[in-house]
Order: structure tokens, then sequence, then C-alpha cells
């Protein structure tokens, strides 16, 4: 359950916490990127936005697991400080160059505070969605 619980908050985050940080940068002028996409990525065309969040709430899930024991603010500054940190060495060091991408974005410093705040504000909302205790059982 508390891998399905990291999945949903991590999925959650995404939506919210990171996408949202992604439209106030927009907002601000400091990064054009298009918020919440819709466009269709490969392999099985699910808009890009999905994509994003599926592999959210799959660092979500590991997240929980790893922090399982963690308490109080150290739990917050895990979810924080290694959600702003893990998921944008793996984005920066591995998926950009599988994408055709400069390796570590060329060391553009702007793209890794982007990419650090991005992923600060979706560890964020991962250690807030994760500590809500939602009922489905009516």
């Amino acid at each position: 359950m508390l891998a399905l619980r990291g999945f949903l908050a991590g999925f959650a985050s995404t939506l919210v916490f990171h996408q949202g940080a992604l439209w106030l940068l927009g907002q601000l002028d400091v990064l054009s990127r298009p918020v919440w996409s819709m466009t269709a990525v490969p392999p099985f065309g699910v808009p890009a936005v999905i994509s994003l969040a599926f592999f959210g709430g799959l660092w979500g899930a590991l997240f929980l697991l790893m922090f399982a024991r963690l308490r109080g603010g150290a739990y917050w500054l895990a979810c924080i400080g290694l959600g702003a940190l893990l998921p944008s060495l793996v984005a920066l060091l591995v998926v950009f160059p599988l994408k055709g991408q400069a390796f570590a974005a060329g060391g553009d410093p702007k793209i890794w505070m982007i990419a650090f705040l991005l992923n600060g504000a979706w560890g964020l909302g991962l250690a807030l969605f994760s500590k809500l205790r939602v009922d489905f059982r009516g």
C-alpha cells in the first residue's frame, strides 16, 4: 500500500506542483515551455503530461519506500531535497542524451536550476499528498 500511495502522490504532485511551478516560471518569463501538454508522445501516444505524471508516480513510489522510516522535518527535507536532486540528475545525465539532447544540458546553469526548482516543487507536493488520508470505502 505504501508504494501505491507513493505512486498516487507522485502522479498528483506532477500534475499540480511540478506543472504549477512550470506555469509560474512561464508567468515570470523565466521559461517558455508548454504546461500540461497534451501532445502525444511515443511509444504509446499518451499525452506528454500523463507520461510525465506516470514517471512522477514511479519516483513517488520509490521515495515513499525509501523514506518510510523518516519522520517530521527529516521526511520533508528528504522529499524536497532529494526530489530536487535525484530526478534532475537522471533527467539531465540520462534522459537528455537518450532523447538526443546535450548531456547535462551542455552545462547550462539556468537549465540545471530550473530542473532543481521544478523537481523540488514536485518533492514538496509528494510530501504533502503522501500525508493525505483518503478513504474510498464510503
